[in-house]
């Protein structure tokens, strides 16, 4: 069987080209899709500060229970948006562990050099230097509140040797410090610069008082290993903190590092399972389309005594063999475009420099295998109806149309329509990335129930622009009608392929248009203030205090942004939130609150977007439980609900209730409303000035600013976006040229009978007219209903934009890929003279 289906797609070259093509485009692309995730996966960061230590434990993510569904609960890990901190008194109870000679707590403290200010820096306290271990190149360890120690990087970058003095800025204020000593380690350069203040120090700048960032355990040189780790774990768990080991330490060290293997794992799986839905229906669409126009070959197969077994395991051969090249050419492009992204995400700051694309042969292996596991059921499928019948009856059958299906086809077609409509509903009633994954399973279910019941939706339209198409087009109009009444399941595959087409590209690249424009409008229109002074290295409350007494300044908001995590029907999900002083947020900020008031606003009440209260439940008065960004659980009574939580996040604390749970402690910007020709700019300068790289900007730039930051992040999905719908296009461009090239007998007999070639041209013409007619409407239904339901999920409107040219584009592109897909291969076929084309095999 081998043989001959080798020899089969030897003499088989359109139905192996564009198989091939199928294949192969759908492996590049998972192949992409796998090795984001397994390089993600195998990505652990390299510890430099934890080197010497056997495990450090820390607290960096947080499992919620969600609903109970057949008894069985729900759980939802989350990372921490703030990195969780450990109590310092865990430091003295992991020192009890038999076998651990020192369990050293360590500070993670944002600061920057005015020396280097270029060169990322985490400030520490200087006792977990014995964690890496550091020791002294030159001088002395810093002994007074007043001196630091810097690693050799920042002292090279920045010209610092033992005696200098530099200014520091931490905790939102600059300050001299003697450089003491300079140290290094034997282990790898991490993504950022130490330096070392005095433990006092460090405690005294640190937002968080009293906690540690994490707790490094150094055990002794005979201990046993495995029981130390043992028992430092279970403590560990009993603190609700993690202990890493291994690489694993590189992840606590490293927020870099942590985030990119977060990022990587949830873009390529997100992406992935796109991919793989949509690589579905192409390649079982094609696969089919090829077996189904080699009807009469399979036939003489049967007729001339080859058993159904033999002619399946001949197609499952010849589809091997096709998989087989498919993995061949697609895998290492699939490795050349990761390495691609790899740097673009890196250039985008997606990802730090340290992440690397590794592994291969894993993700290899699992993509040939999901994309044979496509393709060989889909043969099979394809195979069993001429295989099924009688060997005396297969030539005549192969010349004959299949009934439009079966009642099982019809029943699930349905069934999956009846899914797509309750998903609308589970999108209208969630939000986030909630709303999002129902969306789009409505997207693909709406796809799948239109592929099932194409032959019947053919057939109907058809019959209804019969009519239509004999007056436009007169006899060959009438010709196409009929053609499109009797091939209707024939040409199921090029309906789902242009219907894919449009409702994908449609619902997918609008949503994100919709949503980088509903956050720049509702950030444009919420903010009143004129000018905003923003900090580079924070700023302490103390910049929105000296803003409001700026004579001319009618009222100052300091905002801290930041991220909380709230539970949700489904599962917990992390949200965009900000802290503000409400005092006079009335004049600086407009959140278009539609209940309750922001004046309101206290250190155990909460405002939240109306979507989200309508996604969690909350309504006014309700008591709200969520998390701050370091898993610190909090109960909190909603005072306001607002429509603008694109703009300013879904969550508006008081800044009170976010002091000791955020990274920095300090605000990002200070939002100040002065009166008109008060003269105010100077002044503000001079507050600039006083505050380490604080700057004066109008509140305009920040909507450009930010627009620029929608463009960065959207670049991602942007390119998801265009893969995908590219794939969509070219299977319904592989499709539309396939089935234009199987009709030469077609062709041939009908000009053998008197149709001229123009009367077939118009034929052809008025046949794509209602396919794209009927795939137009159906597809631009599937994304319009699709696009209002997750617009107004997410961001409340109900209306979603849709750029006009955007329109004209998918619908001309459309347009312009049938005809052309369709034409230039029936042109072909035209110029091959009747009485050889009848001769031709199907």
């Amino acid at each position: 069987m081998l043989r001959l289906a080798a020899q089969m797609v030897r003499f088989r070259k359109g139905s192996f080209v564009a198989t091939l093509v199928a294949l192969t485009a759908g492996v590049a692309i998972l192949m992409t899709c796998a090795l984001l995730v397994e390089s993600g996966w195998r990505h652990q960061g390299q510890p430099q500060r934890y080197g010497a230590a056997l495990a450090v434990v820390a607290d960096r993510e947080m499992t919620v229970a969600g609903p109970t569904m057949f008894g069985e609960t729900e759980y939802t890990t989350l990372a921490l948006p703030e990195r969780g901190s450990v109590a310092g008194e865990l430091t003295a109870e992991l020192a009890e562990v038999p076998g651990v000679a020192r369990a050293v707590g360590d500070r993670s403290i944002a600061v920057t050099t005015s020396a280097a200010p270029e060169v990322p820096t985490t400030g520490h306290g200087w006792a977990s230097a014995a964690l890496a271990p550091y020791r002294l190149v030159s001088g002395g360890p810093p002994r007074s509140g007043g001196e630091i120690a810097v690693d050799t990087r920042l002292a090279d970058r920045a010209g610092l040797a033992p005696g200098d003095t530099t200014d520091i800025v931490s905790a939102g204020e600059s300050r001299p410090y003697r450089v003491s000593g300079v140290v290094e380690s034997d282990g790898a350069a991490g993504e950022r610069a130490a330096l070392f203040f005095t433990d006092a120090r460090a405690a005294a700048v640190d937002p968080r008082p009293g906690r540690f960032d994490a707790v490094g355990v150094l055990a002794d040189p005979d201990a046993d290993r495995s029981a130390v780790l043992a028992a430092v774990r279970r403590v560990a768990d009993g603190a609700d903190a993690k202990a890493y080991t291994g690489d694993g330490r590189g992840l606590v060290e490293q927020p870099e590092a942590a985030a990119a293997r977060a990022f990587t794992l949830q873009a390529g799986s997100a992406f992935g399972a796109y991919a793989a839905m949509i690589i579905v229906f192409v390649v079982a669409g094609t696969v089919g389309l090829s077996v189904r126009h080699r009807r009469r070959d399979l036939a003489l197969l049967r007729a001339v005594a080859a058993t159904p077994g033999q002619v399946r395991r001949m197609l499952l051969a010849e589809v091997g063999l096709l998989g087989l090249l498919a993995a061949a050419v697609g895998v290492p492009a699939g490795l050349f475009a990761t390495g691609l992204i790899r740097d673009e995400l890196v250039s985008r700051e997606f990802v730090p420099d340290g992440f690397t694309v590794q592994g291969g042969l894993l993700s290899a292996a699992a993509v040939t295998v999901a994309v044979g596991a496509t393709a060989l059921p889909a043969a099979w499928v394809a195979a069993l109806r001429v295989t099924r019948i009688r060997p005396t009856e297969a030539l005549g059958e192969a010349a004959v149309e299949r009934g439009l299906g079966s009642k099982a086809r019809v029943v699930s077609g349905l069934v999956c329509l009846a899914a797509a409509v309750s998903l609308t509903g589970l999108t209208g009633a969630t939000g986030g990335q909630t709303a999002l994954a129902a969306a789009m399973g409505m997207l693909y279910a709406f796809v799948l129930g239109v592929a099932l019941l194409a032959p019947w939706i053919n057939q109907a339209a058809a019959r209804l622009l019969g009519p239509v198409l004999r007056t436009v087009w007169g006899d060959s109009g009438y010709l196409a009608a009929a053609n499109l009444r009797a091939n209707a399941r024939g040409m199921v595959a090029v309906l789902t392929a242009l219907v894919l087409s449009v409702g994908f590209g449609g619902t997918v690249w609008f949503l994100q248009d919709n949503l980088q424009r509903q956050t720049e409008v509702q950030s444009r229109d919420g903010i009143l203030a004129q000018y905003a002074l923003t900090g580079g290295a924070g700023l302490p409350a103390a910049a929105t205090a000296e803003a409001r007494r700026i004579p001319g300044v009618v009222a100052a908001t300091g905002v801290r942004r930041t991220s909380v995590i709230v539970p949700g029907r489904l599962e917990a999900q992390a949200v965009v939130a900000q802290g503000i002083d409400p005092r006079g947020v009335e004049r600086t900020l407009d959140l278009g609150v539609r209940a309750g008031s922001l004046a309101e606003l206290a250190e155990d009440t909460v405002a939240v977007s109306a979507t989200l209260a309508d996604s969690a439940g909350w309504e006014l008065g309700d008591k709200a439980e969520l998390w701050l960004g370091d898993g610190t659980p909090v109960t909190l009574r909603v005072v306001a609900l607002y429509e603008r939580g694109w703009g300013f996040g879904d969550v508006t604390l008081h800044t009170r209730t976010l002091t000791g749970h955020t990274v920095t402690g300090l605000d990002d910007q200070v939002l100040v409303r002065a009166e008109p020709d008060a003269g105010t700019e100077a002044a503000l300068g001079d507050l600039a000035r006083r505050h380490p790289a604080a700057a004066v900007v109008d509140t305009d730039r920040l909507t450009g600013e930010l627009a620029q930051d929608l463009a960065v992040s959207g670049w991602l999905n942007k390119l998801l976006i265009a893969v995908l719908v590219g794939y969509a296009v070219l299977a319904a461009a592989n499709t539309l040229v396939m089935a234009a090239l199987a009709r030469t007998r077609e062709l041939s007999l009908l000009r053998l009978v008197g149709v001229t070639r123009g009367q077939v041209k118009r034929m052809v013409h008025a046949e794509q007219a209602g396919l794209l007619g009927v795939a137009l409407v159906i597809g631009g239904t599937i994304a319009a209903v699709t696009l209002t339901t997750i617009v107004h999920a997410v961001s409340g409107q109900r209306v979603p934009h849709v750029p006009a040219a955007g329109s004209a584009a998918i619908v001309g592109g459309t347009v312009a890929l049938a005809l052309v897909a369709t034409m230039l291969p029936v042109g072909r076929l035209l110029r091959t003279p009747p009485v050889e084309g009848i001769g031709i095999r199907e």
